[in-house]
């Protein structure tokens, strides 16, 4: 394995990761290819053994291999084919894990194809990764997950009974889901695209409604941070049809079906949403994992009570987003969310703005932009705020204009 190129372990890892064979690998570099190209096409079976050896790294596939493995992957050249990690796109490197070991010498151990144990032990490391993410730059954790869903793939060629493979889907589902988060978080939405249709059909398969309405609410999430509203409204009502009714995935769904709202100005529709957030989550308990990405908790209610009233204007938005930072700080709430003490930045920073406070909002959205906890996804949001300081024309607009383009890089 340390005599294999990184490239050839990345096309490996990223074919395992998508539940293929070298076969079904082959399939999908025809399938990309245009009506030319695929008439020049060897033999699937030749195929099929050219990528044998790409992945044993024999040497590296030529164009126009190369173009079509980008297009299969939803990755850049440079992305996939990169040697030098320190060059390569932030979480595009395949690294080996202690993790990974230690569920394979279990398994092997229990003298077992797959078993409970294995199981048992990968749906909570599912959690444990699903509770990493408010705290994990997403390049890092995208890794992990990458590890794990090669660990899954592997599986899916031993013996296991009908209930340990839906078990096994249900896993590969979730990964896909929080692999496809983590690109989205990093803008790299080629290959956040194709883990969530990844996802979407293990669920599928595995007949698991609420991975199903997660990918729809994601899909949601990502075309509100492009800016494309009406389609995330269509994408956060569809989630709540297809999500069993009070799940976290239909809460979720439906307070972002409110910060669509309010991004369109809708304030009757916006105040609707946010309503039935509040009768969906009043009942709930604190759950033993607040931080866990894909559970529901009432303080993630109040964080999305501030985001929403920040965007559609509501002079309430400032006493709310001080309270959700003063406790996300304080850890009343439990162990540190970095991320979402930064989004509650920002959404002050916005009420301040529309509170004609624009020298706070400034200084708000500094600690925010310089807090190495603003993940791509969210740049656009301290962009809003900080062109509307200038706007105001504050002394310290400048300072800030600086440290947000040191932020983002060269674009």
């Amino acid at each position: 394995m340390d005599d294999v190129p990184a490239w050839a372990v990345r096309l490996r890892a990223e074919r395992r990761g998508k539940l293929w064979t070298q076969r079904e690998m082959a399939k999908q570099l025809a399938d990309a290819a245009d009506g030319r190209t695929r008439a020049r096409f060897p033999e699937r079976e030749s195929l099929t053994r050219m990528i044998k050896d790409w992945e044993a790294g024999r040497h590296q596939p030529k164009d126009p291999y190369r173009v079509l493995y980008c297009r299969v992957f939803g990755m850049d050249e440079s992305e996939l084919f990169g040697d030098d990690p320190d060059s390569m796109p932030p979480g595009s490197a395949y690294l080996g894990g202690d993790e990974i070991e230690a569920l394979e010498l279990a398994r092997r151990v229990a003298a077992s194809d797959v078993g409970a144990e294995t199981l048992d032990r990968l749906e909570s490391a599912v959690d444990d990764l699903a509770m990493a993410y408010p705290g994990t730059p997403p390049a890092e954790l995208l890794n992990r997950v990458r590890e794990h869903l090669s660990y899954v793939s592997h599986l899916f060629d031993a013996k296991k009974t009908i209930n340990e493979h839906r078990r096994l889907l249900t896993v590969g589902g979730w990964l896909s889901l929080l692999a496809s988060t983590c690109h989205i978080d990093l803008r790299q939405f080629r290959a956040a695209t194709t883990w969530l249709q990844t996802a979407s059909q293990l669920a599928e398969h595995a007949e698991h409604p609420e991975i199903a309405a997660w990918c729809l609410e994601t899909e949601a999430w990502r075309a509100v941070t492009t800016g494309d509203y009406r389609r995330a409204l269509t994408l956060s009502q569809g989630a709540q049809t297809v999500a069993p009714r009070g799940s976290s995935a239909y809460i979720q769904a439906t307070a972002q079906e409110g910060r669509v709202w309010a991004r369109l100005g809708a304030g009757p529709e916006t105040r609707d949403a946010l309503a039935r957030v509040d009768r969906l989550v009043s009942p709930l308990p604190m759950p033993d994992s607040p931080e866990h990405h894909y559970r529901y908790d009432p303080t993630k209610r109040d964080a999305y009570v501030a985001t929403t009233l920040s965007w559609l204007g509501d002079p309430a938005a400032e006493s709310y987003a001080r309270q959700v930072l003063n406790r996300l700080e304080t850890a009343a709430d439990g162990p540190p969310r970095p991320r979402r003490a930064v989004s509650a930045r920002l959404d002050l920073a916005l009420a301040l703005i529309a509170a004609d406070k624009p020298d706070e909002a400034g200084q708000v959205t500094l600690t925010a932009v310089t807090s190495g906890s603003l993940v791509p996804s969210s740049y656009w949001r301290a962009r809003e705020v900080i062109n509307a300081v200038e706007a105001h024309r504050v002394p310290e607009a400048v300072e800030l204009r600086e440290a947000y383009r040191a932020l983002i890089g060269p674009q």
